[in-house]
């Protein structure tokens, strides 16, 4: 298993072995021990799974405030994403600021996403689907979301000049300003 730390502090990029053969491979996507021996998140309560059936579906920024707050292990099962962190964590000196990744089949990597960050992806290919593991339940009333496109915030978004499918969620998101800070750093 290989582990990136990247830019933002807990955020990192992890890519399992993958065992091959003539009848297929083998991989192990989450291993306790391996997590715990490198100081990463290990107590998963929940899996999902979403299925995008266009190119440019655009999901986040996400994010479930105390007592509900997530750790994310985001995984692409088929097609591919690029799939975004932003720190949210008040007083944090990276506030505000994002890392992204690449995920997909393919490369069959991993982007850990701890409590503080706002998580967001957008399909790069059309039937795009996504598995990730969360430390908490979702909870309806700790579930929050910031505004995608976000001028403070700035993600050079791969749109090469589609327009993003958006849920109604996402479309009346607050900006990252009008949020109440619920994230200490």
């Amino acid at each position: 298993m290989e582990i990136r730390k990247l830019d933002l502090d807990g955020v990192a990029e992890i890519t399992p072995a993958k065992f091959g053969d003539a009848r297929g491979f083998f991989s192990e996507t989450f291993s306790r021990k391996r997590f715990e021996e490198a100081g990463l998140v290990t107590e998963w309560v929940q899996d999902n799974q979403s299925v995008s059936a266009e190119k440019s579906v655009l999901r986040g920024l996400h994010f479930q405030v105390a007592p509900f707050a997530q750790d994310k292990l985001v995984r692409v099962l088929k097609g591919s994403i690029f799939d975004v962190a932003v720190d949210i964590r008040k007083g944090s000196p990276t506030f505000g600021r994002w890392v992204s990744c690449v995920l997909s089949a393919k490369a069959w990597n991993q982007l850990l996403i701890p409590k503080g960050f706002a998580h967001g992806f957008l399909t790069l290919e059309p039937e795009a689907e996504v598995f990730y593991k969360v430390s908490a339940a979702y909870a309806p009333e700790c579930d929050r979301a910031i505004r995608w496109d976000d001028p403070r915030i700035a993600i050079d978004w791969p749109l090469e000049g589609a327009q993003p499918i958006l849920s109604g969620k996402d479309q009346k998101a607050p900006l990252l300003s009008e949020t109440t800070g619920e994230f200490a750093f």
